[in-house]
């Protein structure tokens, strides 16, 4: 192989939900700050930082959101909410008159959320609740269908229902009384109306349900109620290969990230034994970004387990999933293409800061390092020193066009 015979390429580690605020007890230092990330260090000592937003107002604090904002996607014009982008992932054919949620299986204790995932349900027993839910309450207007985990999906089928619908995130709404945590009409229309109050019935009838299920009654696991939410229509995104004139593939455990890159035309690379948590398979990750970029032009490789611990205020578990993500994913990709010219970039895509347990709107930090990067006074890479860097503030699709020098 020749130098620089990938130059042009790029490679973008997701950390999905790594920016956090200082903490006392780890001596004033963020997670990041305090963990030991060589390999992001590096990225950031030998390019240039800089700051990113990708939660904007008047948008959800998700990661539908802030990965769309992060590839480029504008949220006023493609945004279509959680449910049909993972629908996409799953392969759930939408109708022009469907309205798909994400609908999370979570426990609820003396009426109080207190676990958005279930304690991280099982994949086998998440499938074998939602089969139960759509034999019990499927029909031609309501379908339940199994996913990841904790993440699933309703979809609910006709002209009487809207998307317009209030709702709580999950995630950042635990150790919240549920009846502080309602399902609303965004709008007056008679349709927006008829779904919220069909909604809470469906919840209701759904969460009797599943306390008298035997998985859950015989204390097998914690999922004893759904959470219907980020609900849409099919989703109608630009192509990432118009947009930007590149070939990109995406690699993640996650429907939510899949759904994205599958609107977008990008290739999504499958890795058998990944799992969105800290057991995930990281060198199935590094391997599948390795060969990725030999024929693709821009790989984008997203951890979730950084954003799960975070959820659950684990701190010992996000400083090792931040380790386990430049140790064992980040530093074997940069190894194996060492001198061929690839641009390496690291960002979260939202802050979830372990004392929160949710996500928040604070802009991000990134680092970026390859043949056309100046590089900057920045010596590590942190949320701190990514405010001195020479990329300053950026919004929209400027960091996909610094990091693939798009002029």
């Amino acid at each position: 192989m020749n130098k620089n015979d990938l130059a042009g390429k790029t490679i973008v580690f997701l950390a999905d939900g790594m920016a956090d605020d200082p903490l006392p007890e780890l001596q004033g230092k963020s997670p990041l700050e305090y963990a030991s990330t060589p390999c992001m260090d590096r990225i950031a000592s030998e390019g240039a930082s800089g700051t990113f937003l990708t939660l904007p107002d008047g948008f959800p604090t998700s990661s539908d959101a802030a990965n769309m904002s992060v590839l480029g996607y504008s949220l006023a014009d493609f945004y279509p909410g959680r449910g049909p982008i993972e629908a996409v992932s799953q392969n759930v054919p939408l109708g022009p008159d469907d309205v798909a949620f994400r609908c999370n299986l979570v426990t609820v204790v003396d009426g109080i959320l207190t676990d958005y995932s279930a304690g991280h349900i099982s994949p086998a027993h998440s499938k074998e609740l939602m089969e139960a839910l759509q034999k019990r309450f499927g029909s031609d207007k309501v379908t339940f269908y199994s996913g990841v985990s904790y993440r699933n999906l309703l979809v609910l089928h006709g002209k009487e229902f809207s998307p317009a619908i209030g709702f709580y995130k999950p995630d950042s709404s635990q150790d919240r009384p549920v009846t502080e945590l309602p399902w609303t009409a965004l709008d007056d229309t008679k349709e927006a109306i008829y779904t919220a109050a069909f909604l809470q019935e469906l919840i209701t009838e759904a969460g009797a349900f599943l306390e008298e299920y035997p998985l859950v009654a015989e204390g097998k696991c914690a999922g004893n109620a759904i959470w219907p939410w980020s609900p849409g229509r099919t989703p109608k995104f630009p192509a990432f290969a118009e947009k930007y004139g590149r070939k990109g593939a995406v690699i993640t455990a996650v429907d939510v990230i899949s759904g994205i890159g599958k609107c977008a035309g990008m290739d999504v690379i499958p890795v058998e034994g990944a799992t969105g948590y800290i057991d995930t398979n990281y060198a199935g990750k590094a391997a599948a970004a390795i060969r990725a970029i030999e024929d693709h032009d821009f790989v984008y490789v997203h951890l979730e387990a950084i954003d799960e611990t975070s959820h659950e205020g684990k701190l010992e578990l996000k400083l090792k999933a931040i380790e386990d993500f430049d140790s064992r994913i980040i530093k074997p990709v940069m190894e194996a293409l060492e001198g061929r010219g690839v641009t390496f970039a690291i960002l979260p895509d939202h802050p979830v800061p372990v004392k929160l347990r949710k996500h928040t709107r604070t802009p991000v930090p990134f680092a970026v390092w390859g043949p056309h990067i100046e590089k900057d006074a920045v010596t590590y890479y942190s949320e701190t020193a990514a405010r001195q860097g020479a990329l300053g503030y950026l919004t929209g699709d400027q960091l996909m066009y610094t990091v693939m020098n798009i002029k």
